[in-house]
């Protein structure tokens, strides 16, 4: 990554990111001790929370001038809508719930403020801020996945190994990538100004991801 503007990104965030991965939920995951209702209620509020994160991809679609790049935002639409669900998908069918179960939830105050956040940034930015927004939570999800997959046993635990597994993945790592690639591409050049404003919306969607630990651990409605 050298001096690329997503280095500069994840090293403005990093004191958030290590209490992410020190978070008591997330390392209740790692050693299999989580409370499997305290798992059940985050499943269902990031899966509201992946409708809200498609639809910021989907605002890059619309302000996108360069067709390759319309094409880049509209291909991850279509993996959050149909690959990083199936999860979710997978676990809400293993705890019984179905997707109409999960449209009766409401999202928590937490998670309404995150997903308004980048959908407020996608809004009045551009592509660039569009991607900044987005990159905190798949990236910190790609280092949990991998820091839960190098504990011994993790990957294996009959119940939270497969979502250890899915966020360790190889197919996950290589589309976080492409997202860092595409940071560095929008962000070039750019200016001292759009640079802080980068910083401030990768930093800010971080505390958010943060907070919503917090929100599952606490079960806050």
């Amino acid at each position: 990554m050298g001096d690329s503007v997503s280095y500069r990104l994840h090293d403005a965030a990093a004191p958030i990111w290590e209490a992410c991965l020190k978070h008591p939920f997330v390392t209740g995951i790692g050693d299999g001790t989580l409370a499997v209702e305290k798992f059940r209620y985050f499943m269902l509020q990031d899966y509201l929370y992946l409708f809200d994160y498609a639809r910021v991809f989907a605002m890059g679609v619309v302000k996108a001038r360069d067709p390759r790049l319309m094409r880049t935002f509209a291909a991850n639409v279509d993996a959050i809508l149909g690959g990083e669900m199936e999860i979710h998908r997978t676990y809400m069918a293993r705890l019984g719930i179905t997707e109409e179960q999960v449209f009766a939830v409401k999202p928590a105050l937490d998670n309404l403020s995150y997903t308004n956040y980048m959908l407020s940034v996608a809004s009045t930015g551009g592509p660039a801020e569009i991607v900044a927004s987005i990159l905190a939570c798949s990236w910190s999800y790609a280092e949990i996945g991998q820091a839960l997959a190098r504990i011994p046993g993790a990957a294996e635990h009959p119940f939270y190994g497969e979502w250890i597994r899915g966020y360790a993945s190889d197919s996950y790592a290589a589309t976080n990538q492409s997202l860092i690639e595409l940071m560095d591409a929008l962000a070039a050049g750019a200016s001292g100004e759009q640079l802080a404003r980068l910083t401030d919306i990768f930093v800010n969607c971080s505390r958010y991801e943060l907070g919503f630990w917090d929100m599952s651990w606490e079960m806050r409605a």
